[in-house]
């Protein structure tokens, strides 16, 4: 039986990092084990940073929604507690594109939600 060689698929795996390192700077784009290392750890970090980007949006949305809760004169644990017992079902994002966007709708929900928790 003929000997089988790995080069071609050696080839491929290389090729296929280094397209992966496309970018990177100095060896990191050029050398194969640096270039994997990169890659590697660049991963790792989009992986992290999918996970963390919903997280900063929350906080995003919930430091918009309790400035605006501020400015009429509520706080936002209350703001949210009373809209929960008013059976207002809005999320953060739409409750932070409403106090961007129409401030007179969003002065209402405070009302509602102060008149919810009286």
């Amino acid at each position: 039986m003929a000997r089988v060689k790995g080069a071609l698929n050696t080839r491929k795996r290389h090729k296929k990092i280094l397209k992966l390192a496309k970018g990177f700077r100095g060896a990191e784009s050029k050398q194969f084990r640096t270039a994997n290392q990169a890659v590697m750890r660049s991963m790792q970090n989009a992986y992290i940073g999918r996970r963390r980007k919903k997280r900063d949006f929350r906080r995003l949305w919930i430091t918009r929604i309790s400035a605006a809760c501020k400015m009429n004169g509520m706080n936002y644990s209350t703001f949210m507690n009373g809209l929960k017992k008013a059976g207002i079902d809005l999320n953060r994002k739409s409750l932070s594109e409403i106090a961007i966007a129409d401030a007179a709708a969003f002065a209402k929900l405070v009302e509602t939600a102060k008149s919810a928790l009286n």
